[in-house]
């Protein structure tokens, strides 16, 4: 039984149904799910059911395509309703990323507020050198407890408007008790799963976080809930062996649900608005837009949707897109290429708005840049403009360490998310030629100031062209292009390749979509070539991936395999030595924290500190995560000046990162 042929079970459903089993049931529970995984699945209008034996039948009803009440999950069994099997089915589903409404609906002085304090976060996270080493595992823990501020610093939010002469300044919005307690109850659900590690966060563990992220959206704190549905999300396809899971990406989660969860209780003002984050992303109006395309390029994600995305930009040089996704995967994605853009009563399709132009009128845009197709949006063809044309000619003009240093404040793992920007980078290049890499074959290529950038495919099914247009431009050595680029942070210059400029100077190429021929080339009859060797950037030696390694060695078995490591003195000093002392702190007091056990006073073990563990893990994930970024940005300025993803103080942005 694949998990997606399962209707998705809100999150306070899967928690009932565990909460209701016995003890001796919850033993079983992990079994049962494996078990029932084998079973027949048949789905008929709004009801799933799931042959649980050649008697018994289990059916989950989901009106509006989610199971919404624990009355929806029925089975036929002697022991129903207090079996397993209900459960199990709740825990195989994929959990449902609902709005319940909020037991207490805020007044709507205090909506407005929100709103505009959410609207105001900026979201920069800034990273870079070391900060002061830590010393000592207290001051290490002190520092996790720190909340990270949005704007990279530690000071406090800026003051808002000055109030009137004689009136007392309203003191700044703090949280309120029940979201202080939703908020701990996330902190513990997720230190419970760090100290288990996958292997023991079985189908009880999550259903832990699930209730608190269901409490969580209650009492208005979203972002927390959000991050705590892809722990889960992630923690199933680990423990199910999905080949698309990676730990780096559980890593992320679980940082970022710790950490929201702690700011919770010392966040005010506008910081509060960031941490509680928002349940939608609504449209807002944006009046007339003149829009100009720039390339379209295939979406296909792990489960199992297609489709595309069209980038266009505006006449200030904004980026906005017009996607069109669904579940098909990636023979939707080449069909829909060729469909009518769903905005207003042009007729062009994907393919050809990215190199036409509209003019909109009462245009709607998202936070983060998508066009609405609402009633009111009229939409007619224009004509477009060249790469090298204005008004889309100015985005190739600013320099790519700027850019990047924009990019990287779009991707960065941990900053409050303001919905702006764009991963997107647009530069001149010169063709070098391929170059071997471990994990495969990339392009090499040169930039502007002398800077080596390495282009990879953005998708490597091929059925799509993005491996086959890399191959056929790593034999065209010397050939200058336009590229737009995703920046992938390294601590070298990485892209993947989405569009070009067409070899032959004519058009652009979108290169998920049209492929190139041999004949395109300026000397078809050239065979691969593979570039020299190119010298290592500042942050390809650092020793930095021996703490990152142990805290990724941490998610997978839990705090017990880490405490087994003993003396890490030899990885410290080479951290050390690398110029990165706080690093070297961080990695001591982890490791000591992973492996020290108290015993009463007859000699019994005591419980272990998870609290404690979790926080110097999570400012170890949260340090690390800064400093890659660091390096990273450092990589695309041609001095080698290190600076944070916001381009602010190094030392106070990677303090405020732990």
């Amino acid at each position: 039984m694949n998990a997606d042929r399962l209707p998705p079970v809100a999150p306070e459903v899967t928690a009932t149904l565990v909460e209701g089993l016995s003890p001796r049931l919850r033993k079983r529970l992990d079994a049962a799910v494996t078990k029932l995984a084998a079973r027949p699945v048949h789905r008929d209008g709004d009801t799933t059911t799931i042959e649980v034996d050649d008697e018994t039948e289990l059916r989950l009803h989901a009106p509006g395509g989610v199971v919404a009440q624990v009355e929806d999950v029925t089975c036929g069994c002697l022991l129903a309703p207090a079996c397993v099997h209900r459960a199990a089915a709740a825990c195989a589903a994929p959990p449902a990323d609902v709005a319940p409404e909020p037991a207490e609906q805020p007044t709507p002085e205090a909506a407005g507020t929100a709103s505009a304090d959410a609207d105001a976060a900026t979201g920069d996270g800034s990273v870079a050198t070391d900060p002061p080493p830590v010393t000592d595992p207290a001051t290490a823990m002190v520092q996790a407890s720190a909340p990270h501020r949005a704007s990279g610093t530690d000071s406090a939010p800026g003051p808002g408007p000055a109030p009137a002469p004689g009136l007392t300044p309203a003191p700044p919005e703090a949280a309120t008790p029940d979201q202080r307690a939703a908020a701990d109850a996330l902190w513990a659900a997720g230190a419970a799963v760090l100290e288990a590690g996958v292997d023991g966060a079985g189908a009880v563990a999550q259903s832990a976080l699930l209730r608190a992220a269901h409490t969580a959206r209650l009492r208005h704190l979203p972002r927390a809930a959000g991050a705590a549905l892809s722990v889960v999300t992630l923690l199933r396809a680990a423990r199910a062996g999905d080949p698309s899971y990676r730990t780096a990406e559980l890593v992320t989660a679980l940082a970022e649900l710790l950490g929201t969860a702690r700011r919770v209780a010392t966040a005010t003002g506008t910081e509060l608005a960031a941490v509680r984050g928002r349940v939608r992303r609504p449209y807002s109006p944006d009046g007339s837009l003149r829009l100009y395309g720039l390339f379209t390029e295939p979406v296909v994600t792990d489960s199992g949707h297609g489709g595309v995305r069209t980038w266009v930009a505006g006449a200030d040089g904004r980026l906005f897109t017009v996607g069109d996704v669904a579940p098909g995967g990636v023979g939707r994605a080449l069909g829909v290429a060729d469909r009518a853009v769903r905005l207003g009563d042009t007729a062009l399709t994907h393919r050809e708005l990215g190199r036409a132009g509209l003019a909109v009128s009462g245009a709607t845009v998202s936070p983060d840049g998508r066009l609405g197709a609402g009633k009111s949006v009229k939409a007619v063809t224009a004509r477009g403009a060249a790469w090298t044309e204005p008004p889309l000619a100015a985005l190739w003009e600013t320099p790519p360490a700027e850019q990047a240093a924009r990019a990287l404040r779009s991707t960065s793992r941990y900053a409050d998310p303001d919905g702006t920007g764009s991963d997107l980078l647009f530069l001149d290049v010169e063709l070098l030629g391929a170059v071997r890499e471990p994990g495969g074959t990339c392009l090499l290529a040169l930039g502007e100031g002398g800077v080596p950038l390495r282009l990879t495919a953005a998708d490597d099914d091929p059925a799509l062209a993005h491996r086959d247009n890399l191959a056929l431009l790593a034999a065209a050595p010397g050939t200058r292009l336009r590229i737009i680029g995703r920046l992938i942070p390294a601590a070298h210059p990485r892209l993947t390749l989405l569009a070009c400029s067409h070899p032959t100077g004519e058009g652009t190429i979108d290169l998920g979509l049209d492929r190139l021929r041999r004949a395109d080339l300026p000397d078809p009859a050239a065979p691969a070539h593979f570039a020299p060797p190119q010298p290592a950037g500042p942050g390809a030696q650092s020793p930095l991936y021996l703490l990152e390694r142990r805290v990724e060695q941490t998610v997978p078995a839990g705090r017990a395999a880490l405490g087994m490591l003993g003396d890490v003195a030899a990885e410290t000093r080479r951290i050390r030595r690398g110029g990165l002392p706080t690093a070297a702190g961080l990695l001591t007091a982890l490791c000591a924290s992973a492996a020290q056990r108290e015993r009463d006073h007859f000699g019994r073990l005591l419980p272990a500190d998870i609290d404690g563990f979790a926080a110097y893990w999570l400012a170890a994930a949260r340090y690390s995560a800064a400093v890659s970024e660091s390096l990273c940005s450092a990589a695309w300025n041609p001095t080698g000046e290190v600076q944070g993803a916001s381009g602010g103080p190094p030392v106070a942005a990677a303090r405020a990162a732990v």
